[in-house]
């Protein structure tokens, strides 16, 4: 048993650095602005700064602490680094209409787009959220994150700094 425990956690550490080192572009797909209108991932611009993508959803608790979170520490973020969060809600159709007054209601000040047919929850292979990425100036995906504890938002902003 004791065998297994320390294999399972060389692969794990193991796995866990080579997703982090290993850059991928961020997917071509389109989402949905809350007013409807289709938007191409390529459109999402930074002027070669960081971009962090979050998915999210109106249902999920922890997401909602992730999002407030980095909302509180948004503004002195971009200050420094001019970084620049969207959000993409993996809400169903169902819950697509609540989507834009949910997140007025909480102020958060970042773009928010709609996955409507989990095409780029799919293309990214998001499985569990909240799923955070961290783009570079090239649009590879240099950083991930699964789930949120209270400060994990400064794991990101670290993150960020590197860039």
């Amino acid at each position: 048993m004791k065998k297994l425990l320390i294999f399972t956690s060389i692969i794990l550490a193991y796995s866990t650095c080579v997703a982090q080192d290993a850059t991928k572009l961020f997917p071509s797909i389109d989402v949905k602005s809350l007013e409807g209108k289709l938007v191409n991932t390529n459109e999402f611009k930074n002027d070669s700064r960081p971009m962090v993508v979050a998915f999210w959803a109106t249902w999920c608790k922890p997401c909602t602490k992730e999002l407030n979170a980095i909302s509180d520490v948004y503004d002195a973020w971009q200050s420094e680094t001019g970084v620049k969060l969207i959000a993409i809600s993996i809400d169903d159709a169902r819950n697509t209409a609540k989507i834009g007054p949910y997140a007025n209601g909480k102020g958060w000040p970042f773009e928010i787009y709609t996955d409507p047919n989990s095409d780029l929850k799919r293309a990214l292979n998001v499985n569990a959220i909240p799923h955070t990425f961290l783009l570079n100036a090239k649009k590879e995906i240099v950083w991930q994150h699964t789930s949120y504890l209270d400060g994990d938002e400064y794991e990101l902003y670290e993150a960020i700094l590197k860039l």
